[in-house]
């Protein structure tokens, strides 16, 4: 197995920077994932570690070997697609078996791994089957296969999961994450679905326009996002977030133009930290208070119930607070109508604050 290392990688096409300067350093064993919007680079990062795209400035090294100037198949990588790119007139056992047939193995042993990759993978059953036969979760474990039984350094995934209905796709999250940590292979795993990236990576990369924003465990970047990027990017729904002009006093206060929200200590020293004098005032949904009344509460603002997505175990109330739409989730057995006037706070220690200027979190 072996680590990944990117130091200062550019890639360019044309006028675009796909990837900018990117250095990251992937551990033995890890399972990585490169999460974004599309066309923020994850998947340029991803091409470029497998040699199918030259970067124009930076390194890159598998283990302690660099190796921009390798070729594909002299990187000891296998990579994954999202289409899965099986050969339509081969059997699933010679789809296992081409790889190694390429790589000039003796037919015992392509026989042998071939057969331990289908018990891995519990498709053995399957192998006299062309993937016209296969349903689209059989044709997956396939191509992962194809992948696994070239014993490479590093596993390289492109949306693998993106074909799947929803179902299968939770099933095979919790599969590929077991499998991975059975095999002990580095992986690195590219995906837009945050909901993938949190539950399977070991680490989350986040990046957009080819810039990276934060490198983190899930509870990381969840809980302490590093710019208003992420913060907006990760949960679902996303923080609802608040422009605040910055008005000193006892105590420090933010001034919305809708309502005002005094600091605490820590805030307010927090606050100071504003390079313009503005900051952005984030809170999560989940971590929004909503109540039918104002009596006996304290720092409650007034919001307008617009509209109520209801999910089963939780509804999401949609509220209007003058000009700024705020998301809240609230238990099912929350009863109100729309159009209903309803009192919303925001606890303090739930609160995030950004500079407006930079983006940059300062708590």
């Amino acid at each position: 197995m072996a680590r990944v290392t990117l130091k200062e990688t550019t890639k360019r096409f044309g006028d675009v920077v796909a990837v900018n300067s990117l250095s990251l350093e992937v551990k033995d064993k890890e399972f990585l994932v490169l999460l974004g919007p599309s066309g923020c680079g994850k998947t340029t990062v991803l091409r470029c570690i497998a040699g199918l795209e030259t970067p124009e400035e930076g390194e890159i090294y598998i283990g302690d070997r660099l190796v921009n100037d390798l070729d594909p198949k002299d990187r000891n990588v296998a990579m994954v697609f999202q289409s899965y790119a099986l050969y339509p007139h081969m059997t699933v056992f010679s789809n296992l078996a081409f790889p190694l047939e390429n790589a000039k193995v003796s037919v015992e042993d392509i026989k042998s791994r071939v057969q331990e990759v289908a018990r891995l993978l519990k498709i053995e059953a399957l192998l006299n089957r062309k993937p016209k036969q296969l349903s689209g979760g059989q044709q997956q474990r396939v191509a992962l296969g194809r992948a696994i039984v070239r014993e490479p350094q590093v596993f390289l995934m492109d949306e693998p999961l993106s074909n799947l209905d929803a179902k299968l796709r939770i099933y095979m999250r919790a599969e590929l994450k077991k499998l991975q940590k059975e095999l002990g292979v580095t992986t690195i795993y590219v995906t837009h679905d945050q909901v993938e990236a949190m539950t399977m990576g070991d680490r989350v990369v986040i990046l957009n326009e080819g810039v990276l924003q934060q490198t983190g465990s899930p509870d990381d970047i969840y809980f302490h996002p590093s710019n208003v990027f992420v913060a907006g990017f990760i949960g679902n729904p996303p923080t609802n977030f608040f422009d605040c002009n910055l008005i000193e006093g006892v105590p420090y206060t933010l001034d919305t133009g809708e309502f005002r929200y005094p600091l605490p200590e820590d805030l307010a020293k927090a606050a100071k930290q504003c390079t313009s004098g503005v900051c952005v005032l984030g809170v999560k949904p989940q971590d929004v208070l909503v109540y039918k009344d104002a009596a006996g509460k304290k720092g409650l603002i007034k919001a307008q119930l617009e509209v109520i997505e209801p999910l089963g175990e939780k509804q999401i109330l949609d509220l209007k607070v003058g000009d700024y739409s705020v998301k809240a989730v609230v238990d099912p057995d929350f009863k109100a109508e729309m159009g209903d006037e309803l009192w919303i706070k925001i606890p303090v220690n739930k609160a995030y604050l950004f500079d407006k200027k930079t983006g940059k979190a300062l708590k």
